[in-house]
């Protein structure tokens, strides 16, 4: 058997087609974001801040309802048939809501778009176009391009604004979605073997496995927390940057683009700091910390324009550390065989916060004022501080993915202990219906030991 150390064009064709999409799909949820609390004040209804709210969120709901079914679903209609059913529904989600003339027509908009769930299918279809060995590498490729969206709409949604206002930017990402739709069909191949994959799909039979894990419970609880601090936020710093600064909401892409550029030059070497010399948990603490200094100097400086600059600053650094650090611990915690379970959960998690943030911070703007929103974002990071500091030490492991031929249970067993008895393997999972093998090899060795491992798994494989 050779592996190839490169993908084939095949492989980087549909790992940059589909991260076009899931990226697409996030822009259309995110460019409204550092707008849409003023323009909702334009629509009939849109002066209650709890609506408001709702309309930012309400995509996080369908989306945690639909996530995991859509998964499903594929398996067995088909990943392309699904993710079209997906993005058609997005696109009725995108033309209501570019309609709607008060906000009750622009939350079902909202509502159906998140409902066109389709990210865990992307991905399925994902792990169906690439070979295991370059499985993480696709991953991570689309996990780059959801951090490169948000950081994009803060920037981009302002100056779409100005151009072709709120309903513009609904149509606009309505369109695109049609034209994804044709990426989809024309460009993305059709896999040779569609199957479901442990490492990217959830199976129903391991949910309360994940579910009675402590450690993920913990990350679910912080990416819920991370999330719903994310909504909540924007409700109200669209509103404090217009009356502290006396610029409009247009304008307002001239403080995130500074503040986001120097926050991701900051974070960047801790997160390698924390990758390289596997300091991830402090790191990790850190960055919660720093979340939680944020919460706080938004609560009490949120009638000052640099006490806002100030705070977004600090808020960016620590949700920039927290976006790159909580897949790569979800990735190392997670059990190998239910990787994909775990994160389909820990994705579930995040959309919840997203609905549960949002609804919460329009609800405490409109009855108790600006602070009283980062009063409430802050008791969730100091929540999340006690989780994390009692959060076990993550394995400074990398993972490895093999393709296996058809094989017995008794010669999967065989093969999964003579792996797991090698030095510097950490875990091994064998899933014969899969035709996969997966090793957690401890990170900390020499790169010779680590090659040495690698060989040593491949003439195991062979023979």
């Amino acid at each position: 058997m050779q592996i190839s150390e490169k993908m084939s064009a095949a492989e980087k064709r549909s790992t940059v087609s589909l991260a076009a999409i899931y990226g697409l799909r996030m822009l259309g949820m995110f460019l409204i974001l550092p707008i849409f609390a003023i323009y909702a004040q334009t629509l009939e209804g849109g002066q209650d801040h709890t609506m408001v709210g709702l309309a930012l969120g309400a995509y996080g709901l369908t989306q945690v309802l639909l996530q995991l079914p859509f998964g499903i679903a594929s398996d067995q209609y088909g990943r392309k048939k699904v993710i079209y059913i997906g993005m058609l529904i997005f696109i009725i989600g995108s033309v209501v809501a570019a309609l709607g003339t008060n906000i009750m027509m622009v939350i079902v908009g909202r509502a159906i778009q998140g409902a066109g769930a389709v990210s865990a299918v992307v991905m399925a279809l994902v792990a169906d176009s690439t070979r295991e060995e370059h499985r993480t590498k696709a991953m991570a490729t689309i996990g780059g391009t959801i951090g490169m969206t948000f950081a994009l709409s803060l920037v981009a949604g302002p100056l779409l604004n100005q151009a072709i206002g709120v309903p513009g930017i609904f149509w606009m990402t309505a369109i695109l979605t049609v034209f994804a739709i044709g990426v989809v069909k024309f460009l993305v191949p059709d896999p040779i073997d569609s199957h479901f994959h442990s490492d990217t799909e959830a199976a129903p039979d391991k949910i309360k496995e994940v579910l009675r894990n402590t450690q993920l419970l913990r990350l679910n609880f912080g990416v819920f927390s991370l999330h719903a601090a994310q909504m909540a936020m924007f409700v109200v710093v669209p509103f404090a940057l217009k009356e502290t600064s006396g610029m409009n909401e247009n304008q307002h892409w001239m403080v995130y683009l500074p503040v986001l550029t120097l926050s991701f030059v900051l974070m960047l070497p801790a997160v390698i700091y924390g990758e390289k010399y596997a300091k991830l948990k402090p790191v990790f603490i850190a960055a919660v910390a720093t979340m939680l200094l944020a919460q706080l100097l938004f609560a009490l400086n949120i009638h000052s324009f640099w006490g806002v600059v100030v705070a977004l600053f600090f808020y960016f650094i620590a949700f920039n550390l927290l976006e790159a650090t909580l897949p790569s611990l979800i990735s190392k915690m997670a059990p190998a065989a239910s990787k994909g379970t775990a994160i389909g959960i820990h994705n579930t998690a995040q959309s919840l916060g997203i609905f549960i943030g949002a609804v919460t911070g329009g609800y405490l703007s409109g009855h108790y004022g600006f602070s009283s929103v980062f009063i409430f974002c802050a008791l969730l990071m100091v929540v999340w501080l006690i989780a994390a500091l009692g959060m076990k030490t993550p394995p400074s492991v990398k993972t490895k993915m093999y393709h296996v031929e058809s094989m017995t249970d008794k010669a999967a067993s065989q093969l999964k202990a003579n792996i797991a008895q090698m030095l510097g393997v950490e875990e091994v999972a064998v899933l014969a219906k899969e035709r996969t093998l997966i090793v957690k090899i401890n990170n900390q060795q020499s790169v010779e030991a680590q090659v040495a491992i690698e060989q040593n798994i491949l003439k195991l494989i062979r023979s």
